[in-house]
């Protein structure tokens, strides 16, 4: 029985540019590739033995796809039509009621644990489904259950950390802190504003056997012995000027009001005595003490300490941790002292080397946007 011809199959020029898109495209479905490579091979006069022959298939597959094309047109002819197929074995009340469950703790259901984890949740479904009315949960495993999870986008198993502001005066720390930051990237000028933190628990190392010095062709780098002994541990207080970027460093063995009041101490000698000196720190309870207060309270000249603390969790707001963790990746990962006394002038020696050529720190990171939301 002779085979009939088929009519020439024309494309409009939207739908051939599509066509060669889809083509080159590694986005698009293999399926969707091979029927386009078919419709243009055929527009192009080619004969379906032909066609068949250079894609490595069958005729049978070919008409199929010519088929669609004439039927329900072009570019609707690369993807699959829809089938009729199985009714789902979870229905879905089913998977309702499995979300139902999710959205609970699994406290409320007798168990210990927080969060669901798959063994558990496969257990309680398929003792529980039969008396909430879906049977068909009965043989549930972890495949058909992460299939029902997925489609909901939800993690059961997971824990997300999230922060709650209960800080009401947050935004205005923020920007109280941004505004000098401003000001001093505008007008670098009087007075004076000095950002400080604290470091504490730098340990003083010591080696245990001797350093062994780099030799060519038998050690590459310097080497040293994993163990070592702990000498003593000491606190760093320092504060650096936002107008110059010198550096301030008080070094002592403990953290308490009175190491706080030394170190305003130590700026009350540094600068003029008629300027006014604003510090931005956290708010421990050294800064914020009765003793502190009464310091403030005690000098002559009005306001000669403004204090500026910067919200909880802000951080990242206070620019001499910036020079605290160079100290830490150039100093305190791989220093080693033969005693306390030693690493304390090993520190105040470095801090001299960087006020030898100060770095003038500046915030730069989205200010007028974060004022704009401001």
């Amino acid at each position: 029985m002779p085979r009939l011809k088929r009519k020439p199959l024309i494309f409009k020029k939207k739908e051939r540019e599509y066509l060669l898109k889809v083509i080159k495209s590694r986005d698009f479905p293999v399926t969707w590739v091979r029927r386009a490579k078919i419709l243009l091979l055929f527009s192009e006069g080619k004969k379906i033995t032909e066609i068949a022959r250079q894609l490595h298939t069958t005729r049978s597959v070919i008409n199929r796809c010519l088929d669609k094309a004439y039927a329900y047109g072009v570019l609707e002819s690369l993807a699959d039509l829809p089938r009729s197929g199985r009714d789902p074995s979870i229905t879905e009340d089913a998977k309702s009621w499995i979300l139902s469950l999710i959205c609970q703790s699994p406290k409320e259901f007798g168990y210990t644990a927080d969060t669901w984890t798959y063994s558990t949740l496969i257990k309680h479904i398929r003792n529980n489904c039969k008396y909430a009315g879906h049977d068909c949960l009965l043989k549930i495993g972890k495949g058909r259950l992460n299939m029902v999870l997925s489609k909901s986008n939800i993690n059961p198993h997971k824990i997300y950390n999230y922060l709650e502001r209960r800080n009401t005066e947050c935004e205005v720390k923020k920007a109280n802190v941004l505004c000098i930051y401003k000001e001093i990237h505008l007008i670098n000028e009087t007075p004076a504003a000095i950002s400080i933190s604290e470091k504490p628990g730098i340990q003083a190392k010591k080696n245990l056997v001797p350093l062994l010095s780099p030799i060519p062709g038998k050690y590459q780098t310097t080497a040293r012995d994993q163990q070592y002994k702990k000498v003593n541990t000491i606190y760093l207080q320092a504060g650096i000027d936002l107008h110059s970027g010198y550096i301030l460093p008080l070094v002592r063995n403990r953290h308490r009001i009175q190491e706080f009041i030394g170190f305003l101490k130590l700026l009350d000698q540094t600068y003029v005595k008629d300027w006014k000196i604003r510090i931005i720190l956290d708010n421990h309870s050294s800064h914020t003490s009765v003793e502190t207060r009464k310091y403030l309270l005690s000098f002559s000249e009005p306001n000669r300490f403004e204090l500026i603390f910067y919200p909880k969790n802000g951080l990242w707001l206070n620019l001499i941790e910036s020079f605290f963790s160079k100290l830490s990746r150039s100093l305190f990962r791989d220093i080693r002292v033969q005693s306390k006394t030693e690493l304390i002038k090993q520190i105040y020696k470095r801090i001299h080397e960087v006020n030898q050529e100060p770095v003038f720190f500046k915030w730069e990171y989205k200010l007028d946007e974060i004022f704009v939301s401001l």
